[in-house]
């Protein structure tokens, strides 16, 4: 019988890890919990075998989410890593997905979302945080784009909110809304997750 998965999950809110180690155990997921980038750097062992997941908050005191996450990718390991992040931190979020990161979520996030997530993750535990596609494939759908998509494109895996982009380009946010629809039609994305990877399958093509 294979071991339970396990989450490990780095937030200095200690209600928030209470919450979400109450949260994992419900659906028989076990999870360790860190106060710091430090304390996960002390006690973390990788688990061959064992399907894991870390949560981890992009803030923290000390040693930040993003640097704990550039020394696991120094120091390739497999772990899949979930960034939490605040509404602000998007561009953040962004730049963590191009370092290596596996998905993101915006604080607050419903319950049944993380659990869906982590469950995504612990389905490709072990892989590369990369889309099922070839580099052909998505450098045809980015070609497939119009040059104001293509500009518009390069603005959202760059972590640029509508808001910023209809500022930038003198249009309406509403019209941003149905580029970016259009955007995430033709590269085939269904979330911002899987564009930004796609761009990172394309930019580390160059």
């Amino acid at each position: 019988m294979s071991a339970a998965p396990l989450v490990h999950v780095v937030d200095d809110d200690p209600d928030i890890r209470t919450s979400l180690k109450l949260l994992l155990s419900s659906v028989a997921i076990d999870a360790k919990t860190y106060a710091s980038a430090d304390e996960f750097l002390l006690q973390f062992k990788e688990t061959p075998g064992r399907p894991a997941v870390l949560l981890l908050d992009v803030r923290l005191p000390g040693v930040s989410g993003m640097a704990l996450l550039e020394r696991l990718r120094m120091e390739r390991s497999s772990l899949p890593v979930i960034m939490l992040t605040g509404h602000g931190d998007i561009d953040m979020a962004v730049r963590a997905m191009k370092v290596g990161a596996t998905d993101f979520l915006t604080k607050p996030f419903s319950s049944q979302i993380l659990l869906d997530r982590i469950q995504d993750a612990l389905r490709r535990f072990g892989e590369t945080a990369a889309p099922d596609v070839s580099l052909d494939e998505a450098a045809a759908r980015l070609a497939s784009l119009t040059p104001r998509e293509r500009e518009i494109f390069d603005h959202i895996v760059s972590g640029d909110s509508n808001k910023v982009v209809a500022v930038k380009f003198g249009i309406s946010i509403r019209t941003v809304e149905s580029h970016r629809a259009s955007i995430m039609e033709k590269m085939g994305a269904k979330t911002l997750v899987d564009l930004v990877l796609l761009s990172v399958i394309l930019k580390n093509a160059k």
